[in-house]
């Protein structure tokens, strides 16, 4: 019998079918609307704290710092501190940060395509 590693090449932390895979857990990660707006907001340059609450309308100041923490740590949004009174905080995409960023930019894209016949479809479906 074959292994799934056998069936699909990947190693099994990589598989986002399995559900405790690191995959599955990256993608539930940045795969929510705040890190993508955070993620599409970054994808113009660095931006303080304050910025980006602004860019990334209806965020709280608890869910952005949460989402940013998460992009940190998964190496996704660098943060740099500066030793100012009060101290200046930036965040920047990474490398993988901004070839996210461009996936997020094909998301963006394809809503703004389709937008008309989705809300076409709920209209017919709520009515």
């Amino acid at each position: 019998m074959r292994s799934k590693l056998q069936l699909n090449g990947l190693p099994e932390d990589a598989d986002l079918r399995r559900a405790d895979s690191l995959a599955r857990e990256i993608f539930s990660d940045v795969a929510n609307k705040w890190a993508l707006l955070i993620i599409e907001a970054l994808g113009e340059g660095t931006l303080r704290f304050s910025e980006l609450r602004d860019e990334v309308e209806g965020i709280s100041h608890k869910m952005l710092t949460q989402n940013l923490r998460m992009l940190e740590r998964n190496g996704l949004v660098d943060r740099k501190v500066h030793p100012t009174v009060p101290p200046r905080v930036e965040y920047t995409l990474t490398a993988p940060g901004r070839a996210l960023r461009a996936a997020v930019d094909v998301i963006c894209d394809w809503t703004q395509q389709h937008l008309g016949h989705i809300e076409s479809a709920r209209g017919r479906f709520d009515s």
